[in-house]
């Protein structure tokens, strides 16, 4: 398998495989991923991965390790809506139509700075959804979401358990445009954005989410503030749909120790699906 890999194949075929040589593709994946990936190389993808550092160690690690992020500016309680935030029409019930809205929409001030819009990728009656946080510098450019090397790696990691983008995974972000200087979403913009993000959970009609990422985790599960190693390695729910949050994908390239943390999840998220 390492052979095919450092070869270039990207058709594996992972029947059959152990817990330890999935995790040992995956480690020689990120290997080869992280090194051609600049320290702030695509956007959300790497801003993930600096978010990812104050969440702590990933589950089951002492409580005197794990760390809180502090709330940081423009943080309000949950619920709470933005002042002077533009009403949006209620979306149809179009896939197509939703899209198009989107593709033009001026509800937050990324729409001055965005290349284009990046609304989703993947198959439109998926098993599961993957929402990420906001499209990076490859994303903004492409208009596809996790197109850079963390996408890669994702991919890989779905693969190892019977999921792909092409033909049972969408793929899509809180926020559809990239945020300048690949900073952290702000609450209006994420309140701005929701309406999208919400109408595609429920015209796709997942039987799973898999939240990757501090932002994701907290907007679906509800509970903003929370630390994503205490959001991790549990099932929550979004609107009646199972919902398994853990790292961004960014974030395992340059913390290797989580990514069998991330597996665990995977496991988790697989069981939740076959139970469906």
């Amino acid at each position: 398998m390492r052979q095919r890999l450092e070869m270039g194949v990207q058709e594996l075929f992972l029947d059959g495989l152990t817990r330890e040589e999935a995790l040992a593709l995956a480690t020689a994946a990120r290997r080869r991923a992280g090194a051609s990936v600049p320290a702030r190389a695509g956007g959300g993808e790497a801003q993930a991965a600096t978010t990812a550092t104050a969440e702590g160690p990933p589950r089951g690690a002492p409580a005197s390790s794990r760390r809180t992020p502090a709330a940081g500016p423009g943080t309000r309680p949950a619920g709470a809506r933005s002042a002077g935030a533009v009403a949006l029409p209620v979306l149809p019930d179009s896939y197509d139509q939703v899209r198009e809205i989107a593709l033009s929409c001026t509800r937050c001030r990324l729409a001055e700075t965005r290349t284009q819009v990046v609304f989703s990728d993947g198959a439109v009656d998926a098993r599961l959804v993957v929402v990420g946080e906001a499209p990076g510098a490859n994303e903004d450019a492409t208009g596809l979401p996790f197109v850079g090397a963390a996408g890669k790696f994702l991919d890989l990691l779905l693969r190892t358990v019977g999921l792909s983008r092409e033909e049972s995974v969408y793929i899509c972000n809180v926020l559809k445009c990239r945020p300048p200087g690949n900073r952290n979403p702000l609450p209006d913009e994420i309140e701005a954005c929701a309406p999208f993000l919400q109408k595609q959970l429920e015209l796709i009609r997942p039987e799973a989410l898999l939240a990757v990422g501090s932002f994701a985790a907290q907007s679906l599960s509800g509970r903003e503030g929370v630390a994503l190693g205490k959001l991790r390695g549990e099932v929550h729910a979004y609107r009646g749909v199972p919902l398994v949050c853990t790292y961004h994908p960014a974030a395992l390239l340059r913390n290797p120790n989580w990514t069998r943390a991330f597996w665990d999840d995977l496991q988790l998220l697989r069981s939740v699906m076959d139970s469906a």
